[in-house]
């Protein structure tokens, strides 16, 4: 099972591969102040989960599921007191910006440069640490209540175990609290972050594969799962899309089109940048170069809410996808950045604002959705760039997610980053991933059968003919974040 951001999915799976059944469940995001993005541990995470697992052995088979794996968005921020109970909705992951002074703070006190000599990463909304200064001092009272800080996955094996573990990828998101050397929870700065607390309140590490605990007793009344069924550790969802379509082996990077768009590529050894994310794979010894956009797919929703509401939504979305392909590139002379909510790498600015760039009386409603399906595609050629100025090698493109469904916008990402773009015949998701985790964790499966699980479909190519229009255009979208920057950041002030 997946908890994704705006949905969750659930996925039972033979051990060839085979789909028998899925179920998805729809839910939002709380957004209670700018900034602010958080979600219901029980009445969304939990809750969906005991809803998909009910419906997928709604016929019976409990006695034959091998194993239960899950992943969720993150890294997210959730405080459990004495008795596992969450203390406040979770805090999501880069897309909520709340912890900008806690940063600042942090960097002054412990030196940026330390920071990232010791976490192979520089604070950013995407980090954990901040966001636990946050709780420490802005809910004291949460905080003083607090006996375990968790993510999403974590409390979801949690509730099914019993017990508190976390994958090193989401750890390594902990900074400055995880030591990516040792492989370890670090003590080093914990005092700056932790406060009063030691870091025994943090989960377990281990590797996403692992099994983590059993289905307990109580969760097995809840779920209709067999107690005693053995339970992954897991991991964050784009982790486990990436194993969904065999992203596993050095130079391979997914790119998922979801919410928000997140890269995943396997490295040989790590290349640690500000820019960009370094971490933990999915496996033992494995390192990830990661990094994300902070706003895709929500852009598009957006857009459809706000600009086609006398359409039906799936026409709404068929409609336009259709009326900006027939457009040429660069949308009559509209430029976008996609920066609706903030933006992570490689540019690492909360502050920064969606902007369009060009607008005449002639402009239509397609042009402007061409110009955010265009923006998107070079946010994607900005992050596979820095990828590639720090020496990391990219070898293969794997196409995902809800976006990776539309030819319309894969054709216009290949074209504006140049890069070819495999998708895979199964594009389930990270649930699908997540089954072949529970299949390793119960030792029924072993990687070797992914291969088996994940076969190639089509390949979109970038076309040459509008390779140099989409140069000349990607120089422009550099140049205009750099010349509306402080701009935007005082109307975000204002």
């Amino acid at each position: 099972m997946d908890v994704g951001t705006s949905s969750s999915k659930g996925v039972l799976v033979n051990l060839a591969g085979e789909i028998l059944r899925q179920k998805v469940v729809p839910h939002g995001v709380s957004m209670p102040a700018p900034g602010h993005v958080e979600q219901d541990a029980d009445a969304v995470w939990w809750a969906d989960v005991q809803e998909i697992v009910r419906d997928l052995l709604s016929d019976g088979g409990a006695e034959r599921v091998a194993g239960v794996a899950l992943s969720a968005i993150g890294p997210t921020l959730l405080p459990l007191d004495a008795a596992g109970q969450p203390l406040r909705p979770g805090i999501l992951y880069g897309v909520d910006t709340r912890a900008q002074d806690q940063i600042a703070a942090l960097e002054a006190e412990l030196g940026a440069d330390t920071i990232f000599a010791h976490s192979g990463m520089a604070l950013t909304s995407q980090a954990i640490g901040p966001k636990i200064r946050w709780l420490r001092e802005q809910e004291p009272e949460v905080w003083a209540r607090t006996a375990t800080l968790t993510t999403a996955s974590s409390y979801l094996v949690y509730r099914l175990t019993g017990e508190h573990v976390v994958d090193h990828h989401t750890g390594a998101h902990s900074m400055p609290l995880y030591d990516p050397q040792a492989r370890a929870w670090s003590g080093r700065f914990a005092g700056a972050v932790l406060g009063d607390k030691g870091l025994d309140a943090l989960p377990r590490l281990a590797w996403s594969d692992e099994v983590a605990g059993h289905v307990t007793p109580e969760a097995a009344a809840l779920t209709g799962l067999r107690a005693g069924t053995p339970v992954a550790v897991g991991t964050v969802d784009a982790l486990s899309e990436a194993i969904s379509v065999g992203v596993t082996q050095p130079g391979d990077l997914m790119v998922m089109y979801g919410s928000t768009t997140f890269f995943v590529l396997v490295q040989d050894a790590p290349t640690p940048d500000p820019r960009v994310w370094s971490v933990g794979g999915a496996f033992a010894g494995q390192v990830n170069l990661a990094a994300g956009m902070g706003t895709t797919g929500s852009l598009t929703r957006w857009f459809v809410d706000e600009f086609a509401r006398e359409l039906p939504t799936g026409d709404a979305y068929d409609e336009l996808f259709a009326q900006a392909g027939a457009l040429a590139p660069g949308a009559d002379g509209l430029l976008l950045l996609p920066y609706f909510s903030g933006e992570r790498t490689p540019i690492n600015d909360p502050q920064a604002r969606g902007v369009v760039a060009g607008l005449t009386l002639s402009h239509r409603r397609e042009h402007l959705f061409r110009a955010a399906l265009e923006g998107v595609g070079f946010g994607v050629r900005h992050n596979i760039g820095a990828f590639r100025d720090l020496g990391a090698d990219v070898r293969r493109v794997v196409a995902v997610g809800g976006g990776a469904r539309t030819h319309t916008w894969l054709q216009i990402v290949s074209d504006i980053s140049g890069e070819v773009q495999e998708l895979p015949r199964v594009t389930v998701g990270a649930s699908y991933g997540d089954a072949f985790l529970a299949g390793l964790a119960a030792g029924v499966l072993e990687r070797g059968d992914l291969a088996r699980w994940v076969r190639p479909d089509r390949t979109v190519t970038p076309d040459p003919a509008v390779r140099a229009e989409y140069d000349r255009l990607y120089g422009l979208y550099r140049r205009l974040y750099e010349q509306t920057r402080s701009t935007v950041h005082a109307l975000g002030a204002g």
